[in-house]
């Protein structure tokens, strides 16, 4: 269990004493906490989630080296954390497609597919893909953000006749490039 100090003796204190005692830096202070336990034997899933981790900490060098990207994820920074963490989290979560609603459309030019999506940080883009019951496309662009920020709207741009076993694929994508996908059926 981690102790926090804050005293003369340990403050700016980092690293390990004789294998048996860590001590980091926080943003409130010094902490100190026994070593981590490992077993030595790193599973594929253990071995596949550091990978994604270094991936996500490559990630956030990068997007905090942008002084516009680190001041978007700034705004998000909670007591204790930095830019960079936040911008870490982010790359582990992709959006989440809420709702998805097709009463506004009827096959027809100008008709509304609205889209309800959100993130732990931000939606980058929402695109639609329209197919025939038999795969073929109809037609594919991307939806526009409404005000809320969580609601967007596509229109329909092509004549659709025959809805019946048509299928809706909504990908959305977060800054850091994921992306989840959900399809509905007329």
């Amino acid at each position: 269990m981690a102790k926090q100090t804050n005293n003369i003796v340990t403050h700016g204190l980092s690293g390990t004493i004789g294998g048996m005692l860590v001590f980091r830096q926080t943003a409130s202070g010094t902490v100190v906490q026994s070593p981590p336990r490992t077993s030595g034997k790193e599973s594929e899933a253990q071995r596949a989630h550091r990978r994604k981790f270094q991936r996500a900490v490559l990630y956030a060098n990068a997007a905090v080296s942008d002084p516009a990207t680190e001041a978007a994820y700034a705004t998000k920074v909670k007591p204790g954390q930095a830019a960079r963490h936040v911008a870490v989290a982010d790359f582990f979560h992709a959006p989440d497609i809420d709702v998805i609603d097709l009463s506004g459309y009827h096959g027809k030019p100008g008709d509304v597919i609205r889209i309800e999506v959100t993130d732990d940080f931000a939606v980058a883009e929402v695109k639609v893909v329209i197919r025939n019951s038999d795969g073929s496309p109809v037609e594919e662009g991307y939806a526009k953000r409404e005000a809320t920020g969580y609601e967007w709207t596509y229109a329909a741009t092509a004549e659709n006749a025959v809805l019946t076993g048509d299928r809706i694929e909504i990908l959305a994508s977060d800054t850091p490039g994921n992306i989840s996908s959900k399809t509905e059926e007329i």
